[in-house]
């Protein structure tokens, strides 16, 4: 059974569709889209292997040619060069303005070729095909496309509504059990910013969602796209509401950037890591009790997932550096940071009041004692 998430963008709407053997399908639900049958598909070495030859079949059974693009693995992918490449293989490949451009992968493929697509001939459609928990749930619904700078994540980019995303259940086995969590601290910070119910749900029901229960994860990764919809409907290219998104993020790039986009941090994982701190943050200046990021944590931390920087399998700089890595992030405004605080669980709010000295002191109190 597929349940969709509508996305009411008038000329730019679209659904996702969610449900187990949606790739195996996908033939179906793209044809209508194209005006020829013909795609481009770009997908990473990994994802390749696993499920490249189930989407071409899909798409085989409906008469539909594809040409593939197979990207390294890993975060360093989403830079310069592969964007390069990527953009230059799809003229290449003579993909015109009407026709359909596959990303089929995690986040690190649905931004850059999201990206691409926007790019290309000053933009065409593509369809998201999600395999990843944190692109099913975040990154490959509401428009936002890019790659990274050396200076930070995410600062060179578009916004690009996707024409269709489909997300398969199913290819979340594939996943090894850090990647999950790694997704899964996305899926959290859904219910920490707007849902406490969500997250009490989430605080019974994370366990049987680790272990595989497809009607758990069915309804995580639902409830998810319903809440980033809604958001993305009301503020849809982030001067407002949408900030909310990022609750945990400002840490969570100054991490990543800190760690060079390795696997030392995943994404996911510095989110969670990311939100517990922006719930401490909270905490110390008074917003909400002390008792909320202890729930947090505990949550977090009885999923098996990383909580704290001294975690974090590197070396990490000083509390200076990570604020200078705060100051490089899309959310500051008028040099000011931006962060995204809450008032208690399910209650967050964007404010650039969080004093310099205080995030200053957050920061040198968690940071790991060097040797």
């Amino acid at each position: 059974m597929t349940e969709t998430v509508h996305v009411p963008l008038g000329e730019r709407a679209y659904d996702i569709h969610i449900g187990t053997g949606i790739i195996a399908s996908a033939g179906e639900w793209i044809s209508p889209l194209l005006s020829r049958p013909r795609v481009a598909i770009v997908t990473d070495a990994m994802v390749g292997d696993l499920h490249l030859d189930a989407l071409t079949r899909a798409l085989d059974a409906e008469s539909i040619d594809s040409v593939s693009l197979r990207l390294p693995a890993g975060e360093a992918t989403k830079g310069w060069p592969q964007f390069t490449r990527t953009v230059e293989w799809l003229l290449e490949n003579r993909i015109e303005r009407r026709d359909v451009v596959i990303a089929l992968g995690g986040g690190v493929v649905g931004d850059l070729v999201g990206f691409a697509a926007a790019v290309l001939r000053r933009g065409v459609r593509f369809v998201q095909i999600p395999t990843s928990l944190l692109a099913q749930v975040d990154s490959s619904v509401g428009g936002k496309t890019g790659i990274n700078a050396p200076q930070g994540k995410n600062l060179i980019g578009a916004f690009h509504q996707p024409s269709m995303v489909l997300a398969d259940i199913g290819a979340l086995e594939t996943l090894t059990p850090r990647d999950f969590l790694a997704g899964y601290g996305e899926v959290v910070k859904y219910g920490l910013l707007g849902d406490s119910a969500f997250f009490e749900w989430l605080e019974a029901n994370g366990p049987a969602l680790a272990a595989g229960d497809v009607d758990a994860r069915t309804y995580a990764v639902r409830r998810s796209c319903e809440m980033k919809a809604e958001i993305v409907v009301r503020d849809e290219t982030e001067q407002g509401d949408r900030a909310l998104l990022n609750l945990g993020h400002t840490f969570c790039h100054a991490l990543e950037a800190a760690t060079g986009y390795s696997s030392d941090l995943l994404h996911g994982e510095g989110v969670a890591i990311g939100c517990a701190l922006a719930f401490e943050l909270s905490a110390r200046l008074g917003l909400c009790s002390q008792e909320d990021p202890s729930r947090v944590r505990a949550h977090l931390t009885s999923m098996g997932m990383k909580t704290d920087l001294s975690d974090i399998d590197a070396n990490l700089p000083g509390a200076d550096v990570l604020l200078d890595l705060m100051g490089q992030d899309k959310k500051v405004v008028d040099g000011q940071l931006r962060f995204i605080l809450a008032r208690g669980i399910g209650r967050a709010f964007v404010t650039s009041d969080a004093p310099r000295d205080v995030v200053h002191k957050l920061l040198a109190e968690v940071l790991p004692t060097p040797g």
